[in-house]
C-alpha cells in the first residue's frame, strides 16, 4: 500500500492511499480520516460511499464529515466508486463504466474483469483497513450519497451483523424500476432480473429489512427525485415495519451543499449506534 498524502486535520489525519486490488484487478485509491483517538487505540469506522462521477476525493473535500467525525472519535473512509485506468472498460455516458460501479460484481463483458466493486467494498478493503490502521472493525457503520446511498443500503441489508447503523443521502432507492438502475444492472449483471434483486434497497427492505437504525434524507427540490424513488423505499419501510427515519428536506437539491448541511446529523446518528453498546 502506497501513501499518496497525509494531512493534519481536526486534530487527526486525513490520508489518501493507493493499493493494487485483487478484486478489481487494478490500482484503487481511497481516503481515510483518522481522529486523534486512533493514536491511543482502535476507533469505530464509518463508510461513506460516493455517487455517480465521483472519486474518493469528492466527499473527502466537500461533505464536511471530518470535523464531525473528529468530534465523535470516529474514522471515516472514502472509497472510489469504480475501477479505473488503462485497460479498464468504460462508456461515453457518465452513468456507466468508470465512476459508475454501482457497487455490484459484474458478470457481463466487458465489465466483469474489473467491475467487482461489491467484493472490493464488502471484503477486500475492510480486510486491508483492519490490517493497516488502528480501527475497531467490530464497530462499523455505513452511509452514502445517491449511487452510494444505494450501495450503503444494499450492503447493510445483505451483510447482517456487519454494520451497526445505515444512513443515506438521496439514495437511488428502487433501481430495478428506475432508469438509474435498469440500464446499469442489465449492463453489469445481464437481463435476468432475479439477479438484480439483491441490489435494490426497496425490494430488500420489504423482504429482509435491517437489524438496526436507518436514516435517509432526500431534498424535495432534488433534480433527480423521480429517478431516486424515495416513495418506494418509504412503502417498503411501512411494509416491513422497519425502525427508520425517512426525511424529505424542504428546498434542498442533490448537491454536496445538501450533503454537508445534514452531515452532522448523520455522523451523530451513527455515533449513537457505534457507542451504544
Amino acid at each position: 500500500m502506497e501513501t499518496v498524502s497525509e494531512n493534519r486535520a481536526f486534530g487527526g489525519t486525513q490520508g489518501v492511499y493507493r493499493h493494487t486490488s485483487t478484486s478489481t484487478n487494478c490500482e484503487m485509491t481511497f481516503g481515510l480520516f483518522l481522529p486523534e483517538e486512533a493514536k491511543d487505540g482502535p476507533v469505530p469506522l464509518l463508510w461513506y460511499l460516493s455517487g455517480l462521477t465521483c472519486t474518493h476525493e469528492n466527499a473527502m473535500t466537500k461533505a464536511g464529515a471530518q470535523a464531525w467525525c473528529a468530534e465523535q472519535g470516529i474514522a471515516i473512509v472514502f472509497p472510489d466508486t469504480s475501477p479505473r485506468g488503462e485497460g479498464v472498460a468504460n462508456d461515453d455516458a457518465y452513468d456507466l463504466g468508470q465512476g459508475a460501479g454501482f457497487y455490484v460484481n459484474a458478470t457481463e463483458e466487458p465489465w466483469a474483469p474489473h467491475f467487482q466493486m461489491w467484493d472490493y467494498i464488502a471484503e477486500e478493503l475492510p480486510t486491508l483497513l483492519g490490517e493497516k490502521f488502528n480501527l475497531d472493525m467490530d464497530r462499523q457503520a455505513i452511509t452514502g450519497h445517491s449511487m452510494g446511498g444505494h450501495g450503503a443500503l444494499t450492503l447493510a441489508m445483505n451483510l447482517p451483523g456487519r454494520f451497526k447503523s445505515v444512513s443515506a443521502f438521496a439514495p437511488i432507492s428502487n433501481p430495478t424500476a428506475s432508469d438509474w438502475g435498469r440500464k446499469q444492472l442489465s449492463a453489469y449483471l445481464g437481463d435476468d432480473e432475479a439477479a438484480w434483486a439483491k441490489h435494490d434497497a426497496s425490494l430488500l427492505m420489504a423482504e429482509v429489512g435491517f437489524d438496526g437504525p436507518v436514516l435517509v434524507d432526500t431534498g424535495t427540490n432534488d433534480q433527480f427525485i423521480d429517478l431516486l424513488k424515495p416513495e418506494a423505499l418509504a412503502n417498503a419501510v411501512a411494509t416491513k415495519r422497519q425502525h427508520a427515519t425517512l426525511r424529505l428536506q424542504k428546498g434542498y437539491d442533490h448537491s454536496y451543499f445538501f450533503v454537508s448541511t445534514f452531515m452532522e446529523d448523520h455522523v451523530s446518528f451513527h455515533a449513537e449506534a457505534l457507542y451504544g453498546e
